[in-house]
């Protein structure tokens, strides 16, 4: 799954300016115009989208810098994520993790976790940090943000007429050919019906589908008890996003996809559900947990400060500094504004130095947020100046 900056128009307050992080070079590279559409994703080339097209452009995976001399002051929530995220470094290995260009340990991990700590409890000790850029979706450090949520969704704890489609456990076995079946197989072709695995029933596949997206949700049964469902696994296949299905396919454009607007689409398009649902084979299963929402660092997720990430990239555990989109009640970019995140959380559709998937919470509101979301900013890595002595090598 954090700011107390915002970017107003285009230049800077005096008080904005100890936020700011100097790229290295920047100045050498104010003269670049806009690059081509082919750098990202033709369907997140839409209007006011946040992209920066004159950034400098690299070819490694992460660009060090110097942190500025003050970080976004995080509220107090941030607190009790950051404590989760110290007992997950505190309970894994020491190893060394590399990537590409740099490297780093669970050793240095815990650095930062403990600099940022102690600078909460004394903000005039700056930590000692430095900020690595992630090369983004285009190389020129553009990181996607898009917004996640855990829902409530009414169930059934047996099927009737209306509540008939089941949320499945991970099956123990694999079918003849060592896979797991495909969303097509399991939704439409019932492939794992008869085997015990359903935790409940729904109204809708619709429903089911964006908590399969969400990775987590909350279902109330019948008699009001409420449970928590988490990430129990994945059917291996290829992950397929159904808004860019739709862009290519002319059905939204891309200006206006969204969760909401996928939603409305399926909802006008009942005939072609199936259809559209199963371009994305991708499945994921899940198991029942406590009551509140885990991420893959099996760590409670802290509302607005939790991320999900691809630990290939950024490993589970670290902090983030990052400029998120900021977005009025319509959905439209009218800024960025800096925040601290806690890498705790990882996704199918969270591949690469591109994407990283913010948390907004539980239920309706954060719903809302999480749909609009779908904009670039940036992100940077923050490792310790003094590293930890080198520990067990391994990737």
């Amino acid at each position: 799954m954090i700011f107390s900056f915002f970017i107003r128009h285009l230049l800077p307050t005096k008080a904005q300016y100890r936020f700011l992080l100097r790229p290295l070079c920047l100045a050498s590279f104010v003269f670049l115009s806009s690059c081509s559409v082919n750098e990202i994703d033709s369907s997140n080339d839409f209007e006011n989208n946040g992209r920066d097209t004159a950034a400098l452009k690299r070819e490694t995976l992460y660009l060090q810098e110097s942190l500025p001399p003050g970080l976004p002051m995080p509220d107090e929530s941030f607190q009790s994520g950051l404590q989760q995220q110290i007992t997950y470094l505190n309970r894994i290995q020491d190893k060394t993790l590399f990537l590409e260009n740099t490297h780093t340990s669970v050793a240095d991990l815990r650095i930062v976790a403990e600099e940022i700590n102690n600078w909460l409890q004394n903000p005039v000790q700056q930590p000692q940090l430095i900020a690595h850029q992630l090369a983004g979706q285009d190389q020129r450090g553009n990181v996607q943000i898009t917004g996640y949520y855990v829902p409530i969704i009414p169930v059934r704890h047996l099927p009737d007429e209306v509540y008939r489609y089941p949320l499945y456990r991970k099956p123990v076995q694999r079918n003849t050919e060592g896979k797991y079946p495909s969303r097509e197989e399991i939704d439409f072709e019932n492939a794992l019906a008869g085997q015990g695995l359903e935790i409940a029933y729904t109204a809708s596949l619709v429903d089911n589908f964006f908590l399969h997206v969400q990775g987590s949700g909350v279902v109330e049964y019948e008699d009001g008890e409420q449970k928590l469902l988490s990430w129990g696994g994945v059917n291996g296949h290829a992950y397929r996003s159904l808004g860019k299905e739709l862009i290519e396919r002319g059905e939204i454009d891309r200006a206006h996809i969204s969760a909401q607007s996928i939603r409305q689409w399926l909802s006008d398009n009942p005939d072609r559900n199936r259809e559209i649902l199963s371009t994305n084979p991708s499945y994921l299963f899940f198991s029942e947990g406590p009551k509140a929402p885990i991420g893959a660092a099996n760590v409670p997720l802290t509302p607005l400060y939790s991320a999900a990430v691809d630990p290939k990239v950024i490993p589970l555990g670290s902090i983030l500094l990052a400029q998120v989109p900021k977005l009025d009640a319509y959905g439209n970019l009218v800024g960025h504004e800096f925040r601290l995140l806690l890498a705790q959380d990882k996704g199918g559709a969270i591949k690469g130095p591109g994407h990283i998937d913010w948390y907004q919470g539980i239920g309706e509101e954060a719903h809302f947020h999480a749909g609009q979301l779908k904009h670039f900013g940036k992100v940077w890595l923050l490792l310790p100046k003094n590293p930890a002595p080198e520990t067990l090598i391994a990737q």
